[in-house]
């Protein structure tokens, strides 16, 4: 497969190169292909009102992608969602899983907790939404003639992304489409004939996610009724705004929905639950509108997903606040710990009970058995166990990344590093940490990148593919009433960075060609 990355991209003399770094500057602040620039670029000091905003980290040309392996991550997706939805309507199972985890992880632990005190007072919303995202990576080791498809990870919450990816794939697309006459912004290149990367249809996918859940929580149950919107629950000083306000703009200007913004720390400032209302409606107050009520239909969390959400106890009772409350959760507690590492973990595994079977049991074995395959080889590092051996041997290291149970990019611990980092901490927290092998990119594959700060990189990198997916269903029976798959996002990262967030600075924003 090596052929098709052979003078790719086509290189660039110095003024094609200007030409290309400002058309896209130009195009990315015309377009909202925007984030706000990070402390490091832009001090407080020099922009103390928050005002300024910069190109989101892009490459200057699509990846080639394999067509089969791009099928087949979206053509997965619609039984991915229902894997999910199944998992997290097993109560009892996910709190086995999470047993070991709630002894020495204090934000699992928390979890939970939060899950159990609303149970005890009864959950009044048995709907549940999941906006997913399934990353991958290409896997072409050395040996291999045909590469295959190789699950990175499972995103259940807060899955980014959406809006600026379906950006870089239009701006990719008008650059191939250069008219006639006018100067073209890329030279020529076999894979640029008669090719535009693939249609990103990712906002619409995930707003109408969102507005069928709004539409599925019926009408006010507040007396008098109010009129209803969706809440989005999101980070302080949140870099990441313009991909949120794509979705939100679909919501208010497509499907007529009222949407707002609220800033995790004031959630209990500007909600609340009555406590004379059975039902438990969620009442959102604008304080920019004095005496004006919503109710809250859906809440969609754009944060809580790390520990550093949770500065105090006020942060948990927030989270506790909307789990207990009547609007549709996206996603709810039991949902987020679905998409722990140990799960992924748990469904790979090779001996023992086939847990992806039993959660598949209604869908074609054949279909299973391709889910499967996008699985890499991972272990726990139970004492006397395979994970433990190869983990702390530096040879068998070499192959493996450690993985905590964390989203967000920024946390693992990779080859060589990994045997000293073990032994570094307590044994007893080795629990807290996936050991996966490594998927094995294609080493030829190159790009340039454009930086928030204008910085231009060019070298060998390493692509992950993240496919979108909406579902919704009813944790009470399991009944789904929603499921589809629908949108695109492209990462990628210089070849000797292990880390792969854009939101953590890792990695640029690019679309694909299919060959």
């Amino acid at each position: 497969m090596g052929e098709i990355y052979t003078n790719y991209p086509p290189p660039l003399n110095p003024a094609q190169k200007e030409y290309l770094v400002t058309t896209i500057k130009d195009w990315a602040t015309q377009n909202g292909l925007l984030v706000r620039p990070a402390p490091s670029f832009v001090s407080k000091e020099i922009d103390p009102a928050g005002v300024l905003a910069t190109n989101a980290p892009v490459t200057l040309f699509p990846s080639p992608f394999p067509k089969s392996c791009f099928n087949e991550a979206t053509a997965l997706q619609t039984v991915y969602n229902r894997l999910y939805a199944a998992i997290t309507c097993n109560e009892a199972w996910i709190g086995k899983i999470m047993e070991d985890l709630i002894d020495v992880d204090d934000f699992i632990s928390h979890l939970w907790k939060v899950h159990l005190a609303v149970k005890k007072e009864g959950y009044v919303q048995t709907l549940s939404l999941g906006l997913y995202r399934s990353d991958y990576m290409v896997h072409a080791p050395s040996n291999s003639t045909k590469p295959s498809l190789k699950q990175v990870e499972f995103n259940t919450i807060s899955s980014s992304f959406g809006g600026l990816s379906s950006l870089v794939r239009s701006l990719h697309t008008e650059l191939l489409n250069s008219p006639p006459g006018n100067p073209i912004a890329y030279p020529s290149h076999p894979l640029f004939e008669s090719n535009v990367p693939p249609e990103n249809t990712a906002v619409e996918t995930l707003s109408a996610g969102l507005a069928a859940a709004h539409n599925a929580y019926g009408p006010s149950k507040s007396t008098p009724t109010l009129p209803t919107c969706i809440l989005f629950l999101v980070q302080e000083n949140e870099r990441n705004i313009f991909d949120q306000l794509a979705l939100s703009r679909q919501l208010t200007k497509v499907h007529k929905i009222p949407v707002f913004r609220l800033l995790s720390s004031e959630i209990l400032d500007h909600t609340s639950v009555p406590s004379s209302n059975p039902s438990r409606p969620l009442i959102y107050s604008p304080p920019h509108s004095p005496g004006t009520q919503f109710e809250v239909t859906t809440t969609y969390l754009r944060c809580f997903y790390a520990p550093g959400d949770f500065k105090s106890e006020r942060d948990w009772e927030a989270r506790t606040h909307v789990e207990r409350s009547a609007a549709i959760k996206c996603p709810t507690v039991l949902n987020q710990l679905s998409g722990c590492k140990i799960v992924q973990q748990v469904l790979a595994e090779t001996t023992g009970p086939d847990h992806l079977a039993s959660f598949l049991h209604d869908t074609d074995p054949a279909v299973v058995a391709r889910l499967r395959e996008t699985f890499a080889p991972q272990y726990d590092l139970s004492s006397g166990g395979r994970g433990r051996d190869l983990a702390l041997n530096v040879e068998t290291a070499m192959d493996h990344v450690l993985k905590p149970q964390r989203e967000g990019g920024g946390n693992n611990i990779y080859k060589e590093a990994i045997p000293d980092f073990l032994r570094s901490i307590p044994e007893s927290e080795w629990k807290r940490w996936i050991l996966m092998e490594l998927i094995r990119p294609p080493t030829e594959a190159k790009n340039v990148a454009l930086r928030t700060d204008g910085e231009v990189l060019s070298g060998e990198v390493i692509g992950e593919l993240g496919v979108y997916g909406t579902i919704m269903w009813d944790q009470a029976d399991g009944n789904v009433s929603h499921n589809e798959q629908g949108g695109w996002l492209m990462r990628t990262k210089s070849k000797d960075v292990n880390e792969g967030g854009v939101a953590t600075g890792f990695s640029s924003l690019d679309s694909i060609l299919l060959y």
